[in-house]
């Protein structure tokens, strides 16, 4: 199975691209490389993405990639701000992956629940739907009980829960792992979210903790997958959050894409 080159990627859009890999058409083989998004200034350094794919033009990973100096200089919370929110575009010229934009959000204090998630901590929101469909989502009007509406089992990977108190406003709400350690006694240092809106997919979302990025790790985690997606991309079966000090760069990396079909899901 193998997926179209740049150019004919560019001409034909997302949607039909990943169908065509399903179909399993044969296509052009691209030379192995990493396509770069446009650099964000981040604290006293600067995030970006970087999409990996190879010799077939499959994507293989999807990276948000922080120089050592974004876990220096970071805002502080003020009464009028709780956190921050970095826009992360995708490389023009990359493979398609289903992923639309990256949310990088710094929270000092951490967010709900108390005791949890409530240390210095990084949210890093894999969208798959475009910016303005996400401005859209506020819970507030006449769709908030179709956006709170929960999505169907299949959406929702074993041991999952939403939380009812979970729904964010240009997020969605947000599925938590339970067998995660921060909920068995240990100190939160990373864990996989995803992310709803109105019974859809639409975020994935590993969380990594400021301090356990000080602590310059090493390490490759399994993702706990659902048996569907409602919308088509490229889905990881791992990821990895890694100090290459080659580069004194930090990596937050979904791995072991595997693409998938969409399947049908709730509309508003």
């Amino acid at each position: 199975m193998t997926i179209v080159n740049v150019a004919r990627l560019r001409r034909l859009g997302g949607v039909s691209v990943v169908a065509l890999a399903m179909a399993g058409t044969a296509l052009p083989a691209l030379a192995e490389r990493i396509s770069w998004g446009d650099p964000v200034a981040v604290g006293d350094g600067q995030a970006r993405v970087a999409v990996s794919e190879q010799t077939d033009g499959i994507p293989s990973s999807v990276a948000v990639v922080l120089s050592a100096g974004v876990l220096e200089g970071l805002p502080t919370e003020t009464p009028d701000q709780h956190e921050w929110e970095y826009l992360l575009s995708m490389p023009d010229d990359s493979p398609i992956t289903g992923y639309r934009h990256i949310g990088l959000n710094w929270n000092p204090h951490g967010h709900i629940p108390e005791g949890i998630y409530s240390v210095p901590h990084f949210d890093l929101h894999f969208y798959l739907i475009d910016e303005a469909e996400r401005q859209a989502i506020t819970f507030q009007g006449p769709d908030r009980e179709a956006r709170l509406a929960p999505p169907e089992n299949t959406l929702v990977p074993a041991g999952y829960m939403i939380p009812p108190d979970s729904a964010v406003e240009r997020m969605g709400v947000h599925g938590i792992d339970t067998d995660s350690e921060e909920f068995h006694g240990q100190p939160f240092t990373r864990t996989f979210v995803y992310g709803y809106d109105a019974g859809r997919l639409i975020f994935l979302e590993p969380m990594v903790a400021l301090d356990y990025l000080r602590s310059r790790p090493v390490d490759t985690l399994p993702v706990k997958t659902p048996a569907a997606y409602n919308l088509p991309g490229y889905y990881p079966g791992r990821y990895r959050v890694v100090y290459a000090p080659a580069t004194d760069e930090y990596r937050v990396e979904l791995l072991d894409l595997r693409p998938f079909p969409a399947t049908p899901a709730k509309t508003l």
